[in-house]
């Protein structure tokens, strides 16, 4: 495998990985057409070149990863798009579940060991690559991740008109009164089964790339951190979340993803930037409609907010509407609170107040804190007859009926305290 192109590859955009992977193959791997199913936030499933038939699908290609396993490279002819074609599979072990390319070959002889072990290791490096930015959740990934989540929305749609041509066929062949009763029910079913299959692949290729059981995240997460600490005389307590810490509950794998980010940068910063840290404790659970995960170690208490900067973790968070807390406790340890909203961040709602004017406002304060307009218009030296008319235009900028739901909206915004 040629570096250079290695290089070139997993440094092109992420809709045009597919273009590059076929270019740096063709001369080695004649072929016609790529295909890929992968765990790429950008699209899982993508499709360039000449089809062999009306469209490959992802059932096509989720059947071609029994010959293959789970990782390496083989070799042979598969059934595609309704077409028997030379293939060239190679899977990676790299993500969970294995990604899969498949070269449409323009002939059927036999390609040599070593060029199958070549291309096998560019795309290993191709998916490592894609598996590391959806690991670390990088902001920018995480925003095409928001993104793809559109898109799919609109591939979903899509599918409901195809199978709602599917049922269409059903009914026309049912229907058809110079088809026999036998022929008409093989038609039938063959037409149900191909629309049932092509929908469960899709489904599940869905949630693979959008969904992950918090306890499985956390495991993940746990593994990745042994790996991390071997070597280092620090000791590893985990929290391992169970049915009431929502173990079982689904994630969002962009909020999955992006939590253990966080928690492996904020276990670094607690070894790189302390001394005396031996222990280290990680909790993980789901509380309401959040994730909430705890870091919390032995050392000297000397963890600051600027440590977790530096790693980007109030930057990770943003997208995803996180937050998090550092408590340090001189001579105590330091504990690490995130917490990731389980669902798109709310929009911020306006301030009602700022229809109000500055008078306004005035009068606003001095009905929050339960006056009334005798006491206002002391207060504020101006005529009682001016104080009523200021209230009323209150409750109509505000579209309130009461001077309480005034007031309720005063100390909610801050006017109270005015």
């Amino acid at each position: 495998m040629d570096l250079v192109t290695a290089a070139r590859v997993i440094q092109a955009p992420q809709s045009e990985t597919l273009v590059h992977l076929s270019a740096a193959v063709e001369q080695a791997i004649p072929h016609r057409a790529i295909a890929e199913l992968s765990n790429c936030s950008f699209a899982p499933f993508k499709f360039r070149g000449e089809s062999p038939g009306p469209s490959v699908t992802i059932a096509d290609l989720a059947a071609l990863r029994s010959p293959v396993g789970d990782g390496g490279a083989w070799q042979g002819r598969a059934l595609l798009a309704g077409a028997e074609v030379p293939v060239v599979v190679l899977v990676s072990a790299f993500s969970e579940p294995n990604a899969l390319l498949v070269l449409l070959r323009t002939e059927d002889s036999p390609v040599p060991r070593e060029v199958l072990a070549s291309a096998n290791a560019l795309w290993d490096v191709v998916t490592a690559h894609m598996e590391g930015l959806r690991n670390e959740a990088v902001p920018a990934t995480i925003a095409v991740s928001r993104a793809a989540a559109a898109a799919r929305a609109v591939a979903i749609s899509d599918l409901g008109d195809a199978y709602g041509a599917s049922l269409t066929a059903l009914l026309g062949v049912l229907r058809d009164r110079d088809v026999t009763d036998a022929t008409a029910r093989s038609r039938a079913t063959d037409l149900a089964v191909s629309a049932l299959v092509e929908l469960r692949a899709r489904a599940d290729l869905d949630r693979a790339q959008t969904e992950e059981r918090a306890g499985d995240a956390f495991e993940r997460l746990a593994e990745s951190l042994r790996r991390a600490l071997r070597g280092r005389d620090v000791r590893l307590d985990l929290g391992t979340p169970g049915a009431e810490e929502g173990a079982d509950r689904v994630l969002p794998s962009d909020i999955a993803a992006t939590a253990a980010a966080v928690v492996r940068s904020s276990v670094h910063a607690m070894l790189d930037d302390q001394r005396g840290v031996h222990r280290v404790h990680l909790g993980w659970k789901i509380a309401g409609a959040v994730l909430r995960a705890t870091v919390r170690d032995d050392g000297p208490g000397t963890l600051s907010c600027g440590s977790l900067d530096l790693r980007r973790v109030p930057e990770r968070l943003g997208p995803l509407g996180g937050v998090v807390e550092v408590d340090a406790v001189p001579g105590w340890g330091t504990t690490v609170t995130i917490e990731v909203p389980l669902g798109p961040p709310e929009t911020p709602r306006e301030d009602p107040l700022t229809v109000l004017g500055a008078r306004e406002l005035e009068v606003l304060g001095q009905l929050a804190r339960g006056r009334r307009n005798r006491e206002i218009a002391g207060n504020l030296h101006i005529s009682e007859s001016t104080v009523k008319f200021h209230v009323a235009k209150i409750l109509e900028k505000l579209g309130v009926g009461s001077r309480g739901e005034a007031a309720a909206l005063a100390h909610e915004w801050g006017a109270a305290a005015r």
